[in-house]
């Protein structure tokens, strides 16, 4: 049975970035942006809600997706898994809430789901008045917007702040070491770039996915409501249904820093260079990698502690000058 996910309720309380990322687990923080203008707009009504971001919009071209009839919402592939089960197109922010608007008086509703629309080029005026207290204005918020949409289980390789506008939506959590269990869809043909689960929550005992009960053992879950959040660390998965006819999430992205200006390169990038490098050799030399691997790069012990300080090289701290240096030997030769 899936447990819930462990929460704070902020409602005059203060948190530090430090102290949620430091829990390395998931966290709902209840009530950290009701104040936000849009979020008590949205409490009057989807109207008022609609009303009011759309006098923010500058008409910038935001990315949209209409989901194919008989998807239920749900994000995914066609049948063939030659293509996928959604159109896209772009369009402003007043024209997805119109579409949103007229869906939502019909009965046979096709998914429309606003993505990752950056809040400083659609909506500018919204970064005045809607922050998030222990966040650093520099991590830019995205807005998504639509209606009764399911994004399956899908990973980050960023740290994750996302607060709930408008409408409610159902976060199903899962730690990283499930990925067996989530029958993962291919790493570079996903429907929103990001590989996805492919079988559905609410199937799981689809024969063809076996492992999927396992999975849902060591699921985590949360209802949010407008103004709640939620934080997801870096590679966990997490499965997200929009649950009303209107839905808005603003989230922020930001990735960890291993010393002051630099920024981590994508871990995702070096998992397909390790696909490359590793998956076609014979298993004992896949296993001696991974042993260097193991060694080098994931033990909490230091590999390099009987070295000189002097002498470490790639192995002590990652300065800026290491990293240049890093570069310039994984730069591909003439």
């Amino acid at each position: 049975m899936s447990a819930a996910i462990e929460e704070v309720r902020l409602v005059g309380q203060a948190i530090t970035l430090k102290e949620i990322v430091e829990r390395e687990q998931p966290l709902v923080l209840r009530g950290v942006c009701r104040d936000w203008p849009i979020v008590a707009l949205a409490r009057q009504s989807d109207s008022a809600f609609a009303k009011g971001i759309a006098e923010y919009d500058n008409g910038t071209p935001v990315d949209a997706l209409l989901i194919a009839p008989g998807a239920q919402g749900v994000i995914g592939y066609n049948a063939a898994m030659d293509g996928f089960n959604y159109e896209h197109f772009r369009v402003s922010v007043t024209d997805v809430l119109q579409r949103l608007a007229t869906y939502s008086r019909r009965d046979d509703v096709r998914g429309l789901a606003m993505q990752s629309a950056l809040i400083s080029s659609c909506l500018p005026g919204l970064l005045e008045t809607h922050s998030v207290p222990f966040l650093d204005s520099s991590v830019q918020p995205r807005l998504w917007m639509g209606n009764r949409v399911t994004t399956p289980a899908h990973f980050d390789s960023y740290h994750n702040i996302a607060v709930v506008a408008c409408g409610r939506r159902r976060f199903t959590l899962f730690p990283p070491g499930q990925v067996s269990n989530l029958y993962v869809g291919p790493l570079d043909f996903a429907p929103t770039a990001a590989a996805m689960s492919m079988p559905r929550l609410d199937a799981s005992d689809d024969p063809h996915y076996p492992r999927l009960q396992d999975a849902l053992a060591h699921a985590q879950v949360a209802e949010l409501e407008p103004g709640d959040a939620i934080y997801i660390p870096p590679v966990w998965w997490h499965h997200v249904a929009s649950l009303e006819q209107l839905n808005a999430l603003v989230n922020y992205w930001w990735r960890s820093a291993a010393f002051p200006g630099h920024v981590a390169e994508p871990g995702l990038n070096a998992l397909m260079h390790c696909i490359l490098a590793f998956k076609s050799l014979p298993r004992a030399e896949r296993n001696a990698w991974k042993t260097l691997l193991n060694h080098y790069v994931f033990a909490n012990e230091d590999p390099a502690a009987h070295i000189p300080e002097a002498r470490r090289g790639v192995l002590g701290p990652l300065t800026p000058e290491i990293v240049a240096k890093l570069k310039q030997l994984l730069r591909p030769g003439p």
